[in-house]
């Protein structure tokens, strides 16, 4: 499989996969262009016998998030001393109820994350945990938490 088709087949994963971790639309578009970069210069370290393309694609993706992260917060911590903070927009997705938007937002970024990568992907658990550099027990673990927090969070608002 060449870059191309590789990128071709795998755009819309890494971007919601991305658009789910960072619950920002905007960030995941330009993280997503962050990562097919990134990505064809390290086309030569990727190494089918470890793993999928879109498996490798989602580490890189999570690599740059992280760094995005990490850039964010110094950012904030630069723009606090001189503004107080605005209301962060949690939407998630097209489409979504207000309510699932509500319950999404309580989640912690790595519960979202998983998430993401077991449901939004379907990647199953032994992907998704080489993805988050955690066993796929803890990963089956941490999804199985996510979605009660979801569930409950569910059940209250209704």
């Amino acid at each position: 499989m060449t870059f191309q088709q590789a990128a071709e087949a795998h755009l819309d994963d890494v971007y919601g996969y991305l658009a789910w971790f960072t619950s920002d639309r905007f960030a995941a578009e330009d993280l997503t262009a962050v990562t097919f970069e990134r990505a064809l210069r390290l086309w030569h370290r990727f190494d089918p016998d470890r793993g999928s393309v879109r498996t490798w694609l989602c580490q890189v993706a999570r690599t740059v998030a992280l760094d995005h992260f990490r850039s964010e917060r110094r950012r904030t911590r630069r723009e606090e001393l001189a503004a107080p903070p605005e209301a962060i927009d949690f939407r998630f997705a097209e489409g979504l109820s207000p309510d699932l938007e509500m319950a999404l937002a309580r989640l912690t970024a790595g519960e979202r994350e998983v998430v993401a990568l077991r449901v939004l992907l379907d990647l199953d658990a032994g992907a998704a945990a080489r993805i988050l550099g955690i066993s796929a027990t803890n990963c089956t673990t941490r999804l199985n938490r996510a979605l009660k927090k979801l569930e409950e969070a569910l059940h209250v608002a209704a």
